[in-house]
């Protein structure tokens, strides 16, 4: 099993701690694992993305030019990796940031309406949480268990009670793909 994936979105979003944690899961789950962020000069409101490897193998190199599966949380990532998601590939989308949702008939498309299941669960910090809820439960890389533990080595120590909430807003991201 070899996953090639592309999270991106605007800075602020999550998107880089939630390809933190889906890369520790991996790794306690003792899975081989690439974690490559790339973002812009602004934290807050410019482009930033992560590609994630999550390999049963070695992992030959962490440059790719195309993905199995692309998350994107806006419209200038959508338009920017759509092309490069590999036919028979996966897409999930947040339906807050899109404006045009994808037309690529070759590959399976998922929207995910995390940013309205942030505001009902009343915390918009668990954005990402719900997106990688949904991305695990079409590509289960890594367990929840994998997942938690991941949380517990990326969060510093003083953030550890937020785990149960964020363990439900991964759990609900589950349920609401489609």
């Amino acid at each position: 099993m070899k996953k090639e994936i592309i999270i991106s979105g605007f800075g602020g979003q999550g998107v880089l701690s939630m390809g933190k944690i889906l890369a520790y899961s991996a790794l306690m789950e003792d899975k081989e694992v690439t974690w490559m962020p790339a973002y812009g000069p602004e934290q807050r409101g410019g482009t930033a993305n992560v590609t994630v490897i999550v390999s049963d193998e070695k992992i030959s190199s962490p440059i790719l030019s195309s993905y199995d599966v692309a998350v994107v949380l806006n419209q200038p990532s959508l338009d920017k990796f759509e092309p490069k998601v590999k036919p028979g590939g996966i897409i999930i989308y947040d339906g807050y940031g899109i404006i045009n949702p994808p037309t690529r008939t070759d590959i399976t498309v998922y929207r995910v309406d995390a940013m309205d299941k942030a505001a009902e669960m009343k915390n918009s910090k668990i954005f990402n949480m719900i997106i990688l809820g949904g991305l695990l439960k079409v590509c289960p890389v890594v367990s929840s268990q994998g997942v938690e533990k991941g949380l517990y080595k990326t969060l510093p120590e003083r953030h550890h009670a937020l785990i149960p909430l964020n363990m439900q807003a991964f759990e609900e991201g589950g349920k609401i793909i489609g």
